[in-house]
């Protein structure tokens, strides 16, 4: 099906090469698992049934909010779908939402059981329905960044090293600024003052996060944009704009392709790292980070606090380590 979907020989030769190394080809589908499993989270961990029948009519509250007057629930505003006496209900494999406690649960946090089948944390909470909302906060923020610092670097690498000269004098000194910034500092501060979001942590790590590849990008831009065909390119009257983006940057794309699994492992690991240090994500939202803090506070009694986070960190890093070195592999020209 992906092969159908390339047209590019050369492209088509790289992804041909890259299926043949089986780890990162598995890896891949693994990936693509995982993404799947924590967009569709909804269908696998909530409170609500996926689809259900209630006096001869069929609902479906993973989709649509349902007031609780019509289960006849007239005493709350909320709608308890457990409490309903339904027809027939098809419920997801774990039947809780990530911000769910358990109240039938005398202590917290509570070991695995068949209610839990991961336990809980502190507060009562699943932690198998944490662990997949979190991996969607990780993965989202992974890519968020990666898009954004990615395209910054490029660009500016792209300009410094297409127009050399002052601009490549000045881009270096620009860049040589923002590598002295102390990123960490800053994110203490501002979460300090003000509360910690995922659009904060996005614009914050990506503005400081762009310097790496605009070194890739510059010195891909300078070695190609002496070459015939770029030369051929400026003597058919392409602009410059045109020469940069339709001439030389599909042929720069070397580094961002071998680096980019390696930089979204590495943001899926600090976001981790700040929720562990508690400069991450806002409670309550689900976050590896956070549950691993958990672990540190109760090392002695919730083991599976530590053991199922760092089981689902290590899973994921090993799956994107595992890809970026077939990535690297498959476009290493020798």
């Amino acid at each position: 099906m992906i092969e159908k979907l390339i047209k590019n020989e050369v492209i088509l030769m790289r992804w041909r090469e890259f299926k043949s190394i089986k780890r990162a080809y598995i890896s891949l589908w693994i990936f693509i698992g995982l993404i799947f499993l924590s967009a569709t989270s909804e269908f696998w961990a909530n409170s609500k049934p996926i689809v259900m029948s209630y006096n001869s009519s069929v609902y479906f509250p993973v989709i649509k909010k349902y007031h609780p007057t019509v289960f006849d629930q007239t005493e709350t505003l909320v709608t308890d779908y457990r409490q309903i006496k339904a027809d027939w209900a098809l419920w997801p494999p774990i039947k809780w939402d990530p911000f769910e406690s358990n109240k039938e649960v005398d202590t917290y946090p509570s070991g695995l059981s068949k209610t839990n089948i991961f336990g809980t944390d502190d507060r009562g909470r699943d932690v198998a329905a944490r662990l997949l909302y979190g991996f969607r906060y990780s993965i989202g923020f992974a890519l968020l960044v990666w898009f954004l610092s990615y395209t910054i670097g490029s660009l500016v690498g792209a300009l410094m090293g297409y127009l050399g000269g002052w601009v490549d004098l000045l881009g270096q000194r620009v860049v040589e600024v923002f590598e002295t910034v102390p990123v960490l500092m800053i994110l203490i501060t501002l979460v300090s003052i003000f509360e910690a979001s995922m659009a904060m942590l996005v614009v914050i790590v990506s503005v400081f996060g762009w310097m790496m590849i605009s070194y890739y990008i510059r010195a891909e831009f300078l070695k190609l944009r002496n070459r015939d065909f770029v030369e051929s390119a400026r003597a058919l009257g392409g602009s410059r704009m045109r020469v940069i983006f339709k001439h030389i940057f599909p042929n720069a794309l070397g580094p961002i392709i071998t680096f980019s699994p390696f930089t979204i492992a590495g943001l899926v690991s600090s976001l981790a790292i700040l929720d562990y240090l508690g400069f991450g994500l806002a409670p309550p939202t689900p976050s590896w980070g956070e549950l691993l803090q958990q672990a540190h506070k109760n090392f002695l009694t919730a083991w599976w606090l530590a053991l199922f986070p760092s089981l689902a960190l290590f899973i994921t890093l090993v799956v994107l380590n595992l890809m970026g070195e077939g990535v690297r592999e498959a476009v290493d020209p020798r």
